[in-house]
């Protein structure tokens, strides 16, 4: 292991020229903010924060994150619109665009960097106006925590989670923030222990110190902050693949955990995907992912209220226009019929209720072993993409949140199988419908 470890530690150091070109594009991009924010006695300060701050950056994706720190008594209207106002000004060569958190913020690229205006309150540590205002606070402290050989060792830790496609604290990943691989170098010291820790780690473990109580399958502490769980972001799909990567990858140290990663497929799980493709009109990513998930979630509760057996779900978005989401199901196709279970015969009441609302459409009614009656009735639809294209079409409320509504008004549509998708949609579902042959394999 420790010689694997040694070969990738050496290639995810920045070379030179990279670490030159990225200081250009920051220094830049921080000259121009801090040209728009003397226009502003609201604002009280400037600083890089983020994994270029801390020297933990991967050179193919670095982002630049610079904060603007607003007096804690501006109001959190003046707090958005100044700093939006600083955003765009200072951005305006590069085509900025805003994103969401709890607040929004202001992104562009630069040279293919992208950077990030942040704004946050300027408070005194414990004092969260917003959840922003932590994170100078997480960057000082790093900077005084992290060793020149841990922050390597941090890029590994990092590379490690890209390659089994867990890297990303967004909304749409659901994975392992930078800040947390930083996190867990801190409190295992290097790569290596961070493997052998997360290898043999138990259920409600805790990383870190707290008093207080978290129901999250694994606990990571905040050092700033030893009341926030920073494992309630991560998916609980991820933190088991970052279980299994650590077992596989002690028991059998290979470079191929550093490679693409190795996807077994079938091509017969094909026939039981169901996609659900529209187009949406442009907003943040962080909306539309939200709205995607949102939908994904209730209309599996709606297949399965139908009859239909979801396995797997999944969201897709090009975050521009274009979104899908998919079902992995047992069977496209169920029996017509099916047995509806009603009251056991001492409830008189409800024995009636039942007999009445049923006997009209029943195909057969009968008492039970277990003392109940049961209904023999028909499905209206017993074909997946008929009761699918039914639902959007007549009850699209039911199923859709409200955010997505008028876009699927707009036009959708319902299919089964890979047939006129395109490649990037594709590739969205293979996760889907393969098993990872990096972290599924027992030696």
């Amino acid at each position: 292991m420790k010689q694997i470890i040694s070969k990738i530690g050496k290639s995810v150091i920045p070379s030179d020229n990279i670490k030159k070109l990225k200081k250009q594009i920051a220094d830049e991009a921080f000259s121009l903010v801090e040209n728009q924010i003397r226009n502003y006695h609201e604002i009280v300060g400037l600083e890089f924060g983020g994994s270029y701050a801390k020297d933990t950056w991967l050179s193919k994706e670095a982002d630049i994150d610079i904060f603007i720190k607003f007096k804690k008594s501006i109001s959190d209207e003046k707090f958005a619109e100044i700093s939006k106002k600083v955003g765009f000004e200072s951005m305006k060569r590069y085509n900025p665009y805003i994103r969401y958190s709890e607040h929004p913020y202001v992104e562009a690229r630069i040279k293919k960097t992208k950077i990030n205006i942040v704004p946050c309150y300027d408070v005194n540590l414990g004092e969260w106006k917003s959840s922003a205002d932590r994170s100078p606070f997480h960057t000082k402290f790093m900077q005084n925590a992290l060793t020149p050989k841990m922050r390597n060792e941090v890029r590994i830790l990092k590379t490690f989670l890209k390659l089994i496609k867990i890297y990303g604290a967004e909304i749409a990943k659901q994975g392992f923030s930078g800040y947390v691989s930083e996190v867990l170098i801190i409190n295992f010291g290097s790569f290596e222990n961070v493997i052998r820790s997360i290898a043999k780690i138990q259920q409600n473990q805790i990383i870190g110190k707290t008093s207080k109580v978290f129901e999250t399958s694994i606990v990571i502490i905040d050092p700033i902050d030893n009341n926030r769980n920073l494992a309630a972001a991560i998916s609980n799909e991820n933190i088991g693949k970052f279980i299994l990567a650590c077992r596989t990858f002690q028991n059998n140290p290979s470079l191929q955990f550093f490679k693409s990663k190795k996807l077994w497929s079938s091509k017969n799980n094909w026939e039981n995907v169901l996609v659900v493709k529209f187009n949406f009109k442009m907003r943040s990513p962080d909306i539309i992912w939200g709205q995607v998930k949102r939908a994904t979630t209730s209309l599996a509760t709606q297949l399965e209220l139908g009859g239909f057996n979801v396995l797997r779900s999944k969201s897709y978005s090009d975050e521009q226009s274009e979104a899908c989401l998919f079902f992995l199901l047992e069977s496209t196709k169920i029996p017509e019929n099916y047995s509806k279970s009603g009251p056991e015969f001492f409830r008189e009441s409800d024995c009636n209720s039942f007999i009445s609302k049923n006997i009209v459409k029943t195909k057969l009614m009968w008492i039970s072993d277990n003392k109940k009656i049961i209904s023999l009735e028909k499905r209206k639809h017993n074909e997946v993409v008929k009761f699918m294209t039914e639902l959007l079409k007549h009850n699209l409320q039911t199923g859709i949140p409200k955010g997505l509504q008028s876009d699927f008004k707009n036009g959708f549509r319902v299919s089964v199988g890979s047939k006129n998708l395109s490649k990037s949609i594709k590739e969205a579902v293979s996760d889907l419908i393969s098993t990872d042959g990096t972290i599924f394999r027992f030696n």
